[in-house]
This record gives structure tokens, sequence and C-alpha cells, in this order.
């Protein structure tokens, strides 16, 4: 009798703890994010990756994936936890993505990572920072960002401790991730989504948007150890950086619907309006 109440209890244990795990994030994120319906959530369909934060969270991803490849986008949201809305927003964009009907359009394979740190975001209050205090968009290998990261946060910042860089490059499991997944996915374009000064950045080739939506281009220049440093400089990624308003709102349905098309048709320019059969073709 003894053994199978042992039993029970441990099989009440599992079960609870692979339901919890099955429910994947939408509890947490429907009841963090602003303008996140759950059946939003839930249609975006995020599948759990290997990765892990410093605290254990799992880093999810959704890919949009047509059969004839063309051009790989990665699309990044919350790299910094306190700013809400961009995880909100690039959830809201998965849905497009699988809507998008123009024909050039549908050779996108775009890799969404909505919230690229949990720790930082699901924190209470939210934190800019993850769980080890390190500033996510400084942590990026730049050229001698052993010598410029801590002299910049010192001199330039003050020492703020909501931009500390870290200890070394990719010193965090959450920049070990999207380095990997940069290095995996190979992207011919990245679009950082964050908050909240209301405008557009941009670093890299090519000739930047001028605007998405309401937000216009104003480039802010690069950082040691930032995302668009690393990407767009040095890696001749482009990186497209996206300030919104407001860190705890979203702009309204159709505002961020328009940013979307703003940045599909600037990309169409970008490219050429034959994008399908200028770009090689990708397994």
């Amino acid at each position: 009798m003894r053994l199978t109440c042992t039993v029970a209890l441990l099989a009440a244990s599992f079960l609870i703890a692979t339901g919890a795990q099955a429910a994947g994030p939408c509890d947490d994120f429907v009841r963090k994010l602003p303008n996140l319906r759950r059946s939003l959530c839930e249609a975006a369909q995020l599948q759990a990756t290997a990765a892990r934060s410093v605290k254990g969270q799992t880093l999810w991803m959704r890919d949009v994936k047509p059969e004839d490849v063309r051009q790989r986008v990665l699309v990044l949201g919350a790299i910094h936890g306190d700013e809400l809305s961009s995880a909100s927003v690039a959830l809201h964009w998965i849905r497009l993505a699988e809507e998008t009907t123009a024909p050039w359009s549908q050779a996108i394979h775009w890799r969404f990572i909505p919230a690229l740190n949990p720790d930082g975001l699901l924190a209470s209050p939210p934190r800019r920072v993850n769980a080890n205090g390190v500033d996510l968009n400084r942590n990026f290998p730049t050229p001698f960002w052993e010598r410029d990261a801590k002299v910049y946060w010192e001199k330039r910042t003050r020492k703020d401790p909501r931009r500390w860089p870290g200890t070394k490059p990719l010193s965090e499991p959450e920049s070990r991730f999207l380095h990997q997944e940069m290095q995996r996915f190979k992207p011919h374009l990245i679009v950082s989504i964050h908050a909240p000064y209301g405008v557009l950045d941009f670093d890299g080739p090519s000739v930047p948007p001028s605007k998405l939506g309401r937000l216009y281009l104003d480039q802010v220049g690069i950082f040691p150890g930032s995302l668009g440093n690393y990407g767009g400089v040095h890696k001749g990624v482009p990186v497209v950086t996206i300030e919104l308003p407001n860190a705890m709102r979203t702009p309204l349905d159709a505002e961020m619907r328009q940013m979307w098309l703003d940045l599909l048709r600037w990309m169409s320019e970008r490219i050429g309006p034959g994008m399908p059969d200028r770009l090689p073709r990708v397994p």
C-alpha cells in the first residue's frame, strides 16, 4: 500500500511538471504583456528551443517558412526585459507573417524569438538586464570588446547597472543562444524590436528604411557589444532596430500592421522587385 501511494505521488508530480511544460509560455506572456490575447499567443505556436535562461526559463522560437526560401529574416523582441511592448509586437507579427500573401514575400523564411530575456521580462517589476544583471545588448563579441566595453560603461554610462556589459562577451546563455542562432540561421536581415525612444535605427550595409509606420530614421550610433554593432557593422548583416514609443503599451493594431507593411515594402525595394529571382536558393 505504501509503495502504491509513493508511486502515485511520483506520477502526480511528473504529470504536474510535464503539464506545466506542455502549457507553454502563454500563461506568463498573456499575464505580463500588453495587448496580447490568449488566442493570438496560442495561434503563434511557439516552439521550445533547447536553450534556457539564467533561471532555467525556456527560450521560445517560431519559424514561418515557405517551401521556396530565398531570404531569411530574424525578428527579436525583449532583449531588454522591461521593454514589454517589443515582445507583444513580435507575437503580433507572427500572425502577419502567416497572413502575408504578396508573391515575393512568400519566399521569406521568418524566424521569431519574441522574448530573448524571459528572466528580465517576468521579473516583478520587469528588468532591463538578465538574471545576472547583464545588459544582453552589450554582451556580443564586437571587435575590441575587452578594451572598450568596460571603459564605455564606466565613463559614458557612469557605471549604470542597467547597462552592465558583463565580464566577457557572450558570458550569458541568452546572448550565446542568439549568437548561435545567427551562425546557424545565417539571416540576411535582423529586426530587433525595442522601446521606448520612438525612432528607427539601422546598422550595416544597404540603404536604411526612412520610416516604419510613424517611426522615422534617427541613427543613434553604435555601442561596444551591441547587436547592431556586432551584426550590422562587424558581420555585415543589416540590423533594423525598432524603438517603439512606449515600453508598456503597444502601438494600435493598425499601426503595427502598417509598420509590418512598410518593412516588407522596404525589403522589396532594397532587394528589387525581382527578389525571388535575384537571391540564391537556400536549403
